[in-house]
């Protein structure tokens, strides 16, 4: 967590919840774990806090910095309410679940069910190991199948990545934080280019005229893949583009993994835009390793014996 000085104070309660502690704190926003008044039921609540342009006041009121960043405040906070509201109305099991929303100290809050598990990304870190292809075959797949959810809701996600999936024990994947998305259709003219991390944006995100669209989170969504086997996320697709020097996983790990695995991987990472899968539909005709309905991609329960003893019992995101 990058800092602890914007945080609200533990015990502090907020509409009907009570905080317990941070969890996180990032450049939009504050995660706290609570606990529900009425249900005494532990939640996750996200409040919209951006750094960059606001303040805290002792009143626990949250104001910009300065007359400048007013309407960037104000846009932000309208793109929070509208996340919040999306995600209330989205319901699928490997994407997060939000349970309400408020506004209250001149900001808005999402409150969030409260589930065991951590961070893909910890988990990584934490291995320091090429992922097995189980886990792989076993997380992704349910992925790929809430992420479709999103994408027939007319939506895209925008900032796919490690840091942005929670695994449960069992390794059942949760899909997290929509700050990013946007309707497909408002993608030729509203680019939010400032919401991406480096290594798992594609070049169409870089672009004030990108067009991005469920290709785009295809990249992204490989470039996770690829890091789960490798260790480390894939280079500035704008190096990519212009010096190629990045290895295809066909190529650098023949042996280590499914051939097809692979090379559906590579396929979601190629830099040039036409180039990738243009739906998540075409992928996985093409390459049916992925696909949770099918006998090769649905390892979770024939495997999950092993899956639950290497994700069983750590801590909440």
């Amino acid at each position: 967590m990058s800092s602890l000085k914007n945080c609200l104070p533990i015990r502090t309660d907020i509409d009907r919840y009570t905080l317990i502690k941070p969890i996180s704190s990032g450049g939009f926003s504050i995660v706290y774990l609570a606990v529900d008044q009425e249900t005494k039921q532990k939640v996750v609540i996200k409040e919209y806090f951006p750094a960059s342009l606001a303040k805290r006041l002792p009143d626990y009121k949250v104001v910009q910095n300065s007359e400048k960043t007013a309407y960037m405040l104000q846009s932000g906070r309208g793109l929070f309410f509208q996340e919040a509201k999306f995600l209330s109305l989205l319901k699928h099991p490997n994407i997060v679940n939000v349970i309400s929303f408020f506004q209250a100290n001149d900001t808005v809050y999402m409150v969030m069910e409260y589930e065991s598990g951590q961070n893909l990304q910890s988990y990584i870190q934490k291995r320091k190991t090429a992922l097995s292809e189980l886990f792989i075959l076993t997380v992704f797949p349910s992925l790929l199948d809430g992420l479709k959810k999103i994408h027939d809701s007319g939506y895209l996600h925008l900032d796919i990545k490690p840091g942005n999936i929670h695994i449960r024990p069992g390794g059942r994947p949760l899909l997290l934080d929509f700050g990013a998305a946007h309707r497909r259709e408002l993608s030729r003219t509203l680019q939010p280019g400032q919401v991406f991390t480096v290594g798992y944006a594609p070049i169409e995100q870089y672009r004030k005229t990108g067009y991005v669209g469920p290709w785009t989170d295809l990249y992204a969504l490989g470039a996770t893949m690829y890091s789960c086997i490798t260790g480390k996320p894939p280079k500035d697709s704008r190096i990519r583009r212009d010096d190629d020097k990045e290895i295809s996983l066909t190529q650098s790990h023949p042996k280590k993994h499914n051939h097809l695995l692979l090379k559906a991987i590579d396929w979601c990472m190629e830099t040039n835009p036409e180039l990738r899968p243009q739906s998540i539909t075409e992928l996985l005709e093409k390459s049916p390793i992925l696909d949770a309905t099918s006998n090769v991609g649905n390892l979770q329960d024939s495997n999950n014996g092993l899956i639950k003893k290497r994700l069983g019992g750590n801590k909440s995101r």
